[in-house]
């Protein structure tokens, strides 16, 4: 038993021997990701956006000097990191915007003028221009074609004006968002679709402001119908039907929906203005899967000043392109140090985000990269901040959006990624898509899943400061920032370096 034992023995320990070197090579097995991701500052978070939400960039807003202000400021960076630029003419996509500038506007009901602002505003861009004689209105009540009621049941609006209400009758419970069935535009939609010629909107809240010089921005491919969308006090809403303003608001809503006799009309002239913004475009050139392409984006535009206030968007979203810019910076450093990913990294900060996501549907409509080269979209909008209402660690967690859309790899990927390196609650309450606040419809990401592009969405969801001035750079996280900024830059390095592409094995959903 000796002379067989022996020999086993030694085969045995040269064989654990073996094992224990390759165990101990596996451990001495450089992470790189983890490396590079520590270049990811909290203090250089907030040096970057101490500059791209301060006072110069004058809140950024689309087609201002403000947003041109901060496109040459995110360029220089790119330069800087040695990036190539996105296009044939630079690092920024130029496109065009148009925006409708109103002459003039008038109002006359039952033979005497009405006082904009504080009878009547109108929606500049979907005022055609031209003389509208007014003879029949039809009454809608709210206007609402939902699952529970069809105000136009029983109506015939086809080539006729409507008058409706603004809001929600008091048995609905109100969603705040453009999309919702409840919304002015929602409703007025859905009047265009039936055929009405034109929409009167009842409101209790008169007076208003000064009357808008100027409309909302669009892309020319996409300008808004021509129809005439007019906002009228209770008081011109009774003249309209031939009833006395004298009566109670309360009694206009009791009476019928149906035709009623009118004596209006409606005279608007306008000028449309051709005007410019841009995309700012970085690409990091990958190795043996250059033509594939990771994206990281992120809109760099705000709202701009109203009068001397300015909305500096800190969080909204000067935290996403500032998170852009900084895990380029990481991505960077790593492909000068021999390490850079297998996939082309391009790096992509929008603009007319706030007008309409228009600089993402732009591109997307005038793609630099193929759209079936990209493997996946990394859209970062408000990474900066809590929610006061989040149930959780509020210090250590970020929403995930749309991860499970369009592919069945993102959500693993995301979850083992997270495990291995931040450890974050990775928190998914806004993926559904009958979610009412359709935040997965809200940023740039989703133009990109339109087009069948896989998505992740990155956001903390909204506070008391979103979209107003005081969302500024003293409120901003930075620690919690910087943590959610290195789980995304360490998806990126996954994305970019496994050997497939992201499968796109999920039809698109829309509701």
């Amino acid at each position: 038993m000796k002379k067989i034992f022996l020999p086993v023995l030694g085969l045995v320990l040269l064989l654990t021997g073996l094992n224990g070197i390759a165990q101990r090579g596996q451990k001495q097995q450089t992470d790189y990701a983890n490396i590079y991701s520590q270049t990811i500052s909290a203090a250089e978070l907030k040096e970057k956006l101490t500059v791209i939400a301060g006072r110069e960039m004058e809140g950024r807003e689309t087609a201002s000097p403000g947003q041109r202000k901060a496109a040459a400021y995110i360029e220089s960076h790119f330069n800087k990191l040695g990036l190539l630029p996105g296009t044939t003419t630079g690092f920024q996509m130029q496109y065009p915007i148009y925006q409708d500038t109103l002459l003039e506007a008038s109002l006359k009901v039952g033979g005497k003028f009405q006082k904009p602002d504080s009878s009547f505003t109108i929606n500049i861009a979907s005022a055609p221009n031209g003389t509208f004689d007014i003879k029949e209105i039809i009454f809608a009540s709210f206007g609402i074609v939902d699952s529970v009621r069809n105000d136009y049941q029983s109506l015939d609006v086809k080539g006729k004006w409507v008058l409706i209400f603004e809001g929600t009758p008091a048995s609905a419970s109100p969603v705040f968002d453009r999309r919702s069935p409840y919304s002015s535009r929602a409703k007025v939609d859905q009047a265009v679709k039936l055929g009405a010629k034109g929409v009167f909107i009842m409101s209790a809240d008169f007076p208003k402001r000064a009357l808008e010089s100027k409309g909302a921005m669009y892309l020319k491919k996409t300008a808004p119908a021509t129809v005439p969308v007019i906002t009228v006090s209770s008081n011109v809403a009774h003249q309209l039907l031939g009833l006395n303003p004298a009566q109670l608001l309360q009694s206009i809503k009791n009476i019928p929906v149906g035709s009623y006799n009118a004596e209006a009309q409606f005279i608007t002239n306008k000028r449309t203005l051709l005007l410019q913004s841009s995309n700012v475009i970085g690409v990091l050139p990958g190795t043996d899967k250059a033509d594939e392409y990771v994206l990281i984006t992120s809109h760099y535009d705000h709202l701009g000043t109203h009068g001397k206030e300015i909305f500096y968007g800190a969080d909204d979203d000067g935290s996403g392109t500032t998170s852009v810019i900084e895990i380029a910076e990481a991505f960077a450093k790593a492909k000068n140090e021999g390490h850079g990913p297998r996939r082309s990294i391009v790096f992509m900060t929008v603009s007319g985000e706030e007008k309409g996501l228009l600089g993402s549907e732009f591109y997307t409509e005038n793609p630099v990269f193929p759209l079936n080269k990209v493997s996946v979209d990394l859209n970062i909008d408000m990474v900066g901040r809590i929610d006061p209402n989040y149930k959780g660690d509020s210090s250590n967690y970020v929403y995930i959006i749309g991860d499970d859309k369009l592919s069945t790899d993102l959500a693993p990927i995301t979850d083992s990624v997270n495990t291995a390196y931040v450890k974050m609650q990775l928190d998914r309450r806004f993926n559904d898509l009958k979610d009412p606040n359709r935040y997965y419809y809200r940023s740039d990401h989703y133009n990109f899943a339109k087009s069948g592009v896989p998505v992740i969405f990155y956001f903390n969801g909204t506070h008391a400061d979103y979209h107003r001035s005081t969302d500024t750079v003293d409120k901003i996280n930075f620690d919690l920032m910087s943590k959610r900024v290195k789980l995304i830059f360490h998806t990126a390095w996954q994305m970019a370096n496994r050997n497939e592409m992201i499968k796109r094995n999920i039809p698109l959903q829309r509701l």
